[in-house]
């Protein structure tokens, strides 16, 4: 008899999240179990006891999923939960903290194609703002932007936290390999003359980018908003903008709104939930592996 696939779903947080729950049940994994509180480490004990527990031949109906809110913590456990195992016990690992990382996947993804379509250019040389920049969304952003080639600026409140917070993104996440600047909130007003894209990733139901600012920002091409909450954290963008002109924009920007990143996300996430059960080997899978996926379901969607 063939054994269920079992997703073993740990979070540092007290709750797992039920979005990821009902997704990973969606894509085909027939149980997905809860570990909350998780320390990191305990990671090894917890993936070690799952690999050991099956025979390698079985090992392939098994896998890891790390959640949890924070992006550097997430990766960790992910190289913890790699470095746990060995040939042939082995099994599949996803980390997606906070959903942190198939979003942004979906938002980068999503201002390549309008830049792509409506602008015929790339998002390299491109001069990017990340407003909300500091959590867990923003840094991902910043990270895929820029080893995208794009020239990024991670804006906070904080001057001192947005550079806390760029400074590990370059070093964790870039491999000290890209360059991620710090900005203020209070200066955006002098960013936006020269900003080509901007990425709007903060708290629900805040606006970060206004229309007197869009509206002096000459060279601006695409904004994209993750918020779904009123209102809008870039003004004149709903959550059904979906390559939509701003009213306002003397250079003609185009909006992306929380529904169309949403359906990238939801997709990109189900396509690596789906990719750990039908792998042939063990993949380990985290925001580099989410843009590439979001890349692939907008290029196969729009042949179709």
């Amino acid at each position: 008899m063939e054994k269920p696939f079992i997703l073993h779903m740990l979070t540092t947080a007290k709750n797992l999240s039920p979005f990821d729950v009902n997704m990973a049940l969606d894509a085909g994994w027939v149980s997905a179990l809860p570990y909350i509180n998780v320390e990191p480490s305990e990671v090894q004990g917890l993936v070690q006891d799952a690999i050991f527990s099956r025979s390698p031949k079985n090992l392939k109906r098994t896998g890891i999923f790390i959640g949890g809110r924070d992006t550097k913590q997430a990766m960790d456990m992910l190289k913890m939960a790699k470095r746990s195992m060995f040939p042939p016990f082995e099994v599949s690992v996803f980390a997606d903290p906070s959903g942190a990382f198939t979003t942004a996947a979906g938002m980068v993804a999503a201002v390549e194609r309008e830049l792509m379509t409506k602008f015929d250019t790339t998002l390299e040389g491109k001069n990017i703002l990340v407003l909300g920049g500091t959590g867990p969304v923003g840094q991902v952003v910043a990270v895929i932007a820029a080893q995208d080639g794009a020239k990024v600026k991670l804006i906070g409140r904080q001057l001192e936290k947005a550079q806390a917070i760029a400074d590990m993104c370059n070093n964790e996440f870039g491999d000290g390999k890209i360059i991620i600047e710090a900005g203020a909130d209070a200066d955006k007003a002098e960013y936006i003359k020269t900003a080509d894209v901007v990425f709007a990733t903060g708290a629900a139901g805040i606006e970060l980018l206004s229309a007197e600012l869009i509206a002096s920002a000459s060279q601006l091409k695409v904004v994209a908003d993750a918020n779904a909450v009123p209102p809008a954290g870039i003004a004149g963008v709903d959550a059904f903008h979906n390559g939509t002109p701003i009213e306002g924009s003397i250079s003609g920007a185009v909006g992306l709104g929380a529904m169309a990143i949403g359906n990238i996300k939801f997709q990109t996430q189900v396509l690596l939930l789906k990719k750990m059960i039908n792998s042939d080997k063990p993949v380990y899978l985290h925001f580099e592996h989410a843009f590439e996926t979001a890349r692939e379901y907008i290029k196969s969607s729009s042949s179709v």
